[in-house]
């Protein structure tokens, strides 16, 4: 059986496009064929952009109605939205708290209630939840649930897609030099080892969905 994913005349969404990850992945799948469109809670000057807030169902079902007006058809869908905190949670503040689930969980939930029944046989979707959601950490307890959350969500909507023939990926990458530590909504970020590049994630990440695989754990990617 031919697993190949054909890329060519394909419509991707990336959400979470223009950052570390997201943007190479966005780069990638355009290189393979595909017509990408980004979107983040950030404006872009970029035709191919669509400034939405995933964190709102609302705003959400306006980004794949718009989507699909100027496109016609949704293939790919890749949810590169993330947002980290460090500390322990004796210290860490109930807004962080709820940021963590809005941006981490809850958004990824929103974007693949909009796009699903909007997608056809053949068709894929990507959450990336990162090796955190493998194993938890001390200092990073809140995060990590809310990692741990998307990947078991996508363990079950695999299950439930795969009736309407759309495969489902998990992405749970290693530490990746992406910035992201250096950007958290609170704490400070330990020291870690030196992290994947991110352009060597994305490519894997995009070779995944070319290859048929429908699970993409930490100890699949390297640099």
């Amino acid at each position: 059986m031919d697993n190949t994913f054909d890329f060519s005349q394909k419509v991707a969404l990336v959400a979470g496009g223009t950052g570390g990850i997201g943007q190479l992945i966005a780069a990638e799948l355009s290189s393979r064929g595909c017509t990408v469109i980004t979107c983040s809670r950030t404006p872009n000057n970029d035709p191919m952009h669509i400034t939405s807030d995933l964190r709102s169902p609302e705003e959400t079902q306006s980004l794949i109605k718009t989507l699909l007006d100027q496109h016609g058809s949704l293939d790919i869908v890749i949810n590169a939205v993330g947002v980290v905190a460090f500390g322990e949670i004796i210290s860490t503040s109930v807004d962080t708290v709820e940021e963590l689930f809005l941006t981490n969980t809850f958004s990824h939930i929103f974007l693949t209630q909009a796009a699903l029944s909007h997608m056809t046989k053949g068709s894929v979707i990507v959450g990336i939840s990162g090796i955190i959601a493998e194993q938890n950490l001390p200092g990073m307890a809140t995060y990590g649930a809310s990692k741990a959350a998307v990947r078991s969500f996508n363990e079950a909507l695999s299950r439930e897609a795969r009736r309407l023939g759309i495969r489902v990926i998990d992405a749970r990458p290693p530490h990746t030099e992406t910035g992201l530590a250096t950007r958290a909504i609170e704490g400070v970020a330990p020291k870690f080892p030196q992290g994947l590049t991110p352009v060597s994630v994305a490519q894997r990440i995009v070779l995944a969905i070319a290859s048929g695989e429908d699970d993409l754990p930490s100890a699949a990617f390297s640099n």
